[in-house]
C-alpha cells in the first residue's frame, strides 16, 4: 500500500488506483476484490451466497408485483415507490417460517404485510378522501361502496383539478410461474363542483388467477381542457392504497 508524501492530496479513484484518507494520512491502493468464483464456492462466503439468493428472489417478486400494478403506478408521482415496494417485499420474504436461511421466498412469507401500504408517500388515501368507504371481501369478489358525497367538502382537491376518478384495482400473481393478471373497476369522471352519486366498484376474483392477490383503491385528479385530460402535477396528488390482500 502506498502513502502519499507530496503536498497534493487525492480522494477517489484514478485508473486502478484508489486514493483515500485514513488515520495514517492519505493512502493509495490498487483496486481489487473477491472473485465471483471464490464467492460462489468458498465456504467462508456461505452467508453471502445465502443473501444473494434471497435478494434475487425478492427482486424478481417485487418486479412482478410492480408490473402487475402498472395501471396504478403509472398515475402516481412517487419516484421512490419501486424502492419501497422492494423493501416491503423483503419483509415478506424474511417472514417465511418454512424455509431455511438462504432458501426463504416471498411466496412463502406473510403476504398480509403489504396491507395498508400507501403507494404515494406524498399523498395518502386517508388524507385525500374523507369518505365512509365500505370494503366487502367475498370468495367471488372484492367490492367497494362509497356513499353520495360533495367533492368540495369530502375530498382534498389539488389546485387546478376540475375532475376526479376513483378506481378499484385487483392483481393476481403466481410467483412460481411469473404469471400476473389485473382487473379494474372505474367510476365515472366526476366534476369536482357537482355532488357525486353513490359509487359501487367490484373486482371479479375469478379473473385474477394465481396464488397471491392484492386490491388497491386509488383516486386520480385531472384537469379537463377542451375535452382532453391533463394530470395534476404529474400525479403528485393522486393517492392509492393497498386495502386488501389474499393468499390462495
Amino acid at each position: 500500500m502506498a502513502k502519499q508524501a507530496g503536498v497534493i492530496t487525492l480522494n477517489g479513484s484514478v485508473g486502478r488506483l484508489s486514493f483515500y484518507k485514513s488515520k495514517d494520512g492519505y493512502l493509495a491502493r490498487e483496486k481489487g476484490g473477491v472473485s465471483k468464483s471464490r464467492i460462489m464456492n468458498d465456504a467462508r462466503f456461505a452467508r453471502t451466497r445465502e443473501n444473494l439468493k434471497e435478494f434475487a428472489d425478492n427482486a424478481t417478486s417485487a418486479k412482478l408485483f410492480r408490473d402487475a400494478l402498472r395501471p396504478v403506478i403509472a398515475k402516481i408521482g412517487d419516484s421512490r415507490l419501486s424502492q419501497r415496494i422492494t423493501q416491503v417485499m423483503m419483509k415478506v420474504l424474511q417472514s417465511d417460517l418454512v424455509n431455511n436461511r438462504g432458501e426463504r421466498m416471498v411466496r412463502a412469507g406473510d403476504w398480509t404485510l403489504l396491507k395498508d401500504m400507501e403507494l404515494n408517500a406524498a399523498s395518502s388515501l386517508g388524507s385525500t378522501l374523507f369518505l365512509e368507504i365500505t370494503y366487502t371481501d367475498s370468495p367471488s369478489a372484492w367490492a367497494v361502496a362509497i356513499p353520495a358525497f360533495v367533492p368540495t367538502d369530502f375530498v382534498a382537491l389539488p389546485k387546478g383539478a376540475t375532475h376526479l376518478r376513483i378506481t378499484a384495482t385487483g392483481v393476481g400473481l403466481d410467483f412460481t410461474t411469473g404469471g400476473r393478471a389485473v382487473q379494474t373497476s372505474v367510476s365515472d369522471l366526476l366534476p369536482v363542483i357537482n355532488p357525486s352519486l353513490a359509487i359501487s366498484l367490484s373486482v371479479d376474483k375469478a379473473l385474477l388467477p394465481g396464488t397471491h392477490r392484492a386490491f388497491v383503491l386509488s383516486v386520480e385528479f385531472v384537469q379537463m381542457v377542451n375535452g382532453s385530460e391533463y394530470s395534476i402535477n404529474n400525479g403528485a396528488h393522486n393517492a392509492a392504497k393497498i386495502t386488501g390482500v389474499e393468499q390462495v
